[in-house]
């Protein structure tokens, strides 16, 4: 190995900073898995909030765009833009075309000079994390931001990684060009998933790639296991979310607020009926930002529609909570696709609501088709019925869930061996930065 692999300069490029439990773990791992095969490498994150990013994975942090986020996907401003009186605040702020078409280009131009500036160093650009290759806020949104650090990585001369990264929905023209030219500038290619891969194609990509299984599967956890047999009743985890609020643009021509309030009577519904199974209900979410609001909701509903109340939602902040939240549950209800991951990684037997493809195509991947119903259209009492089902069939759906995961992982492992072939020497535990260890700490490279 020689010295230039051992002392890396790698940038990962990721959406995170919104407050996605589940990308808030890949970043975890895609860090982790290189530092335990090239210790000596520096990491830097490119995010949505450089901010909350840099604390939460303890590595320098920057932009991926001019406009940021905050926790819960708020704007989190520009960051160009500075404190400024009189004319100069005027120019800065109006909303006159004549003035905002000029600034805004002039300003985009700016942050490009300086993002190229951040990427020459580099040696390699991951992009890593599920929902990178799609138009959520337009063409001009994450297509765009993708293309250019990837184009800008290839004029610096530096290595470009697609790292198992999930493709869709591409509906827009100009969203399947970016990411088709993305694809194309890559030295590498993975997805997550093989109907991601189909899209890629199917939008144009005719580039060598593989499949591998979401990154998240590398999590190792370390969590003292709990006996369900002192229980008096079963622990049912629910993760609501705020549907179809998360994607509007999907749903733009009908009534989202009517769409969400039917959506939380039926899980509402589906929920007092386990209170009848004698099942005891935790509400928890995994995405900090976005989904207390719809478990608020939903302990509402329950409260004024079914008489039943349920106990104050304790707000999960990290993976680490989220992990050991879940541990404690016997079955979980989710509808999100890194709910359906980490019930994997826990051996708990799920039910998924799904809210998008890639939730029903996980759920179809692990033999459990059976136990994932679609989000808009679920009927309460038959989801109750399909629960039934699940808990009837526990001892088989944990034993297929075990065998997949021990594969994937496997997998997971032998990409990370191939993209970054590890240093022949023992790595210490105090090399790892703290913040990639602790209930997700790894006793190998995986």
């Amino acid at each position: 190995m020689d010295s230039k692999q051992k002392q890396a300069n790698i940038a990962i490029v990721h959406h995170t900073g919104g407050g996605n439990l589940g990308d808030d773990a890949i970043m975890d791992v895609v860090i982790r898995n290189i530092l335990l095969r090239w210790p000596d490498a520096k990491i830097t994150a490119l995010s949505m909030n450089p901010g909350d990013t840099g604390k939460r994975h303890g590595i320098p942090s920057y932009p991926i765009r001019r406009h940021t986020w905050s926790i819960g996907y708020k704007s989190g401003g520009n960051q160009t833009a500075g404190t400024k009186h009189g004319l100069s605040n005027w120019l800065a702020t109006t909303r006159n075309p004549v003035v905002r078409l000029p600034r805004n280009i002039f300003r985009e131009l700016a942050f490009l000079v300086t993002s190229f500036r951040r990427v020459r160093p580099f040696d390699i650009l991951i992009v890593s994390g599920g929902g990178q290759l799609t138009e959520r806020s337009g063409p001009w949104g994450f297509p765009w931001a993708i293309l250019i650090w990837v184009l800008m990585a290839k004029i610096a001369g530096v290595r470009r990684i697609f790292l198992n990264v999930g493709a869709g929905p591409l509906r827009h023209p100009l969203s399947k060009f970016f990411v088709r030219r993305s694809l194309y500038a890559a030295n590498y290619v993975s997805f997550r998933d093989t109907p991601s891969q189909a899209l890629a194609r199917q939008i144009g990509f005719r580039g060598k790639s593989q499949v591998f299984p979401d990154n998240a599967y590398s999590l190792e956890v370390n969590l003292p296991k709990i006996s369900a047999d002192t229980r008096h009743r079963p622990v049912i985890g629910l993760a609501p979310m705020p549907w179809p609020f998360c994607d509007p643009r999907e749903y733009a021509s009908e009534n989202l607020q009517a769409l969400y309030d039917d959506y939380i009577a039926k899980f509402a519904s589906f929920a007092a009926s386990l209170v009848r199974y004698s099942c005891s209900l935790e509400l928890f979410g995994s995405d900090a930002g976005a989904d207390p609001a719809a478990i608020e909701d939903l302990r509402r509903v329950l409260r004024e529609k079914h008489n039943i109340d349920t106990p104050p939602y304790e707000p999960i902040d990290s993976v680490d909570q989220l992990l050991v939240r879940m541990a404690a549950m016997d079955y979980v209800v989710t509808c999100r696709f890194h709910g359906v991951v980490l019930a994997h990684i826990l051996n708990r037997p799920v039910l998924a609501i799904s809210h998008h493809p890639k939730v029903a195509d996980l759920m179809a991947a692990l033999g459990l088709a059976q136990y994932c119903a679609d989000i808009r259209t679920f009927d309460p009492d038959r989801l109750a019925d399909t629960f039934v089902s699940l808990v009837d069939h526990t001892s088989e759906v944990r034993t297929s869930m075990d065998a997949s995961l021990a594969a994937y992982r496997a997998q997971a492992t032998a990409q990370f061996d191939k993209l970054f072939p590890p240093v022949r020497r023992e790595v210490r535990p105090a090399q790892i930065p703290a913040s990639h260890g602790s209930a997700i700490a790894g006793r190998g490279r995986a």
